[in-house]
């Protein structure tokens, strides 16, 4: 691993980021909230700290595999602390582990909040809690490549190190261009979400902030009872549509907006993902139905429909207090919050290509039981998978089985109890928010221990990135082949260091 040309990219994704801590500064203007100062604080150490990274160490000409890895990892931890000072100095939160915990649940799309009220922040800072999930809906990474290519060659490691899922779709020859191509729809569909909501009577704010969750599938909303706030069908209907939009492989996107909407369904990711939704979203409004949770057929549906989308998508958005759900519904909806969305797109969890690979799997092996003489291959579409790609979800599953566990042993070795340990776990590991019990949809995690809030985070991290890029990060044999930085005033020009 080249380490001063990692710290030197740190440097200047640390740059961008204090450029967009100046953003808040109109709304803070606009509501007379005196948040100013903090963000303009903020910004300056941001470009002392990213500056003084990007002078003191050289950018290197080729970046390796390796790198990306660390790039991914660091820009990642950066922009959290750097995005928690805005949190920290304004002094809306007690502690600084609960401003690391909130920043990182914003850039990581998770929306789980320490707060036990929301309309208390300062509108400037509720704004930028909206923004950190929009930068981390697509990938800060990818922003960069897209409106800053400080990176030069080399940007495809870093792209397939950052984007979601177990394959990526290039779009354009070059990553500059698959990035602003990505980008390009992103922007487009929270715009016309803003529009939408704003139609449906949603203040410019209200729906500014909400299309930013919605479209990163993060779910920070600007009120604590969420999007049940408005109580309005027309608005729950526009999220519902957009959080499904946004739980979509991103390149499906462009191709339909091209005019190619056959790719939608040609698609056997999609389908799965449609089946899925419907067959839950069946079954819940089926069981609520037959446990009369509500009065109404028509508050069954909409929240039945809301509630599984949110939760699928990882979006984490709320209408209901769900936790007050029937156990098959509970359990449904903990099922769901380890699948996810497709790959490519801005929803964590396992992703569906994953779970539909797997059970492709599964029943070979079984073919294979049955008629041992066979030879049978497992397609995605009409594409025969690598065993490669078969071997890394394997790996993967059992990756994610293990850092469950070990995440939740901790949680509730201190003192947590298993539900709200465990779903807390589940859902910061697959970047969803809400849990059940104590972190329930109507909860916060506040009253957590500082240690738990420390692996939460980490939890958070490890499931934005999809746990390889962080797990290697914590193999000795990395390390063992890291260079060691060399300042630039103590280095002349030198060529590029081989991969």
């Amino acid at each position: 691993m080249r380490t001063g040309g990692v710290l030197n990219i740190l440097g200047k994704l640390l740059l961008l980021l204090s450029i967009f801590l100046l953003t808040p500064i109109p709304f803070s203007y606009y509501y007379d909230d005196g948040m100013m100062t903090v963000f303009l604080v903020s910004a300056i150490l941001g470009v002392m700290l990213g500056g003084g990274l990007v002078c003191s160490f050289q950018p290197e000409e080729e970046l390796g595999y390796r790198d990306g890895f660390a790039v991914v990892v660091f820009s990642w931890l950066g922009m959290a602390l750097l995005g928690a000072l805005p949190y920290y100095f304004s002094g809306v939160m007690d502690s600084f582990v609960d401003c690391i915990f909130e920043s990182m649940s914003g850039f990581t799309t998770t929306g789980s909040t320490i707060l036990a009220q929301v309309e208390i922040l300062p509108k400037s800072v509720l704004f930028w809690r909206a923004l950190t999930h929009w930068f981390g809906g697509m990938g800060i990474i990818v922003l960069t490549l897209a409106i800053l290519p400080l990176l030069g060659i080399g940007g495809m490691q870093l792209f397939q190190a950052e984007m979601p899922g177990p394959t990526k779709d290039r779009l354009a020859p070059r990553i500059q261009d698959t990035a602003r191509i990505l980008w390009s729809v992103y922007v487009l569909f929270t715009l016309t979400e803003i529009l939408l909501l704003m139609l449906g009577g949603v203040s410019f704010f209200d729906a500014v902030c909400h299309a930013f969750a919605t479209l990163a599938t993060g779910g920070f909303s600007t009120h604590t009872a969420s999007v049940g706030f408005f109580d309005s069908a027309y608005i729950e209907s526009v999220v519902i549509f957009f959080m499904f939009v946004a739980g979509v492989n991103f390149s499906l996107h462009y191709h339909g907006l091209r005019g190619r909407m056959s790719s939608y369904w040609q698609n056997e990711e999609f389908r799965f993902y449609v089946f899925l939704t419907a067959f839950a979203v069946v079954t819940i409004i089926i069981a609520n139905l037959i446990y009369g949770t509500y009065d109404s057929f028509s508050q069954t549906v909409r929240t039945g429909f809301f509630q599984v989308t949110s939760i699928l998508t990882t979006t984490g958005f709320g209408t209901a207090d769900f936790d007050s759900w029937p156990p098959v519904c509970k359990i449904l909806l903990v099922s769901l919050m380890f699948v996810g969305g497709c790959a490519g797109s801005t929803g964590g969890g396992i992703k569906h290509v994953r779970l539909l690979l797997f059970f492709k799997y599964a029943r070979l092996q079984l073919r294979n039981l049955i008629h041992p003489q066979a030879v049978g291959t497992i397609k995605l579409g009409k594409v025969k998978v690598p065993r490669e790609v078969l071997i890394s979800i394997l790996g993967f599953f059992a990756l994610y089985v293990a850092f469950f566990f070990l995440a939740t042993l901790v949680v509730t070795a201190l003192g947590v109890d298993i539900v709200t340990g465990s779903t807390a776990v589940v859902a910061t590991l697959n970047n969803i928010g809400p849990g059940l019990h104590l972190v329930g949809p109507v909860q916060h995690y506040g009253h957590l221990p500082p240690l738990a809030k420390v692996v939460l985070t980490t939890c958070m991290l490890a499931g934005r990135l999809e746990l390889y890029t962080v797990v290697v990060l914590l193999t000795p044999d990395y390390w063992a082949m890291a260079k060691k930085p060399v300042l630039r005033w103590k280095q002349g020009t030198k060529a590029s260091t081989p991969k």
